[in-house]
């Protein structure tokens, strides 16, 4: 990549947290981490929809590495990390319907483009092809484009 864009506020993809929860093998796991490290230590503004605690503690669910009790204890660490949650929204799941056509990608995925949109932060992602198709849109960003310190 070219240049690593600094950022002090962010709407979260699952995809970037299930990283966090993910073995040693996981492309940009490294970049995943410090970004966790970054937003504990710097309590930068992080922002997501409740609908991020459903898919990771289905992703997670999933995981043969992981029990009953693993799932809940992961989805509450999350939960303790001080993000700004946003319940559902109706104008935001409008958006989010004009965005999944727009793009072709679903509705699920389209809500965070939605809420990043309405909160004016970027909207970061480790689902590359997922980036792919929404790319256009311009406030839609690779882990491995922004510059994470450690």
């Amino acid at each position: 990549m070219a240049g690593k864009i600094p950022m002090t506020g962010y709407v979260l993809d699952t995809s970037v947290v299930i990283k966090w929860f993910s073995s040693h093998d996981e492309a940009d796991l490294e970049n995943a981490l410090r970004l966790r490290d970054e937003i504990v230590s710097t309590r930068c503004i992080v922002t997501v929809p409740d609908l991020l605690f459903h898919e990771l503690a289905n992703a997670l669910r999933y995981n043969p590495n992981f029990k009953c009790d693993d799932v809940k204890d992961a989805v509450a660490a999350i939960g303790d990390m001080g993000f700004v949650v946003m319940g559902v929204d109706s104008a935001l799941i409008g958006r989010a319907v004009d965005i999944a056509f727009g793009f072709k990608t679903t509705v699920y995925d389209a809500y965070f483009m939605a809420l990043a949109e309405a909160v004016g932060s970027p909207f970061l992602t480790a689902d590359y092809r997922f980036h792919e198709k929404v790319k256009k849109a311009g406030y839609v960003v690779r882990l491995d484009m922004i510059a994470i310190s450690g």
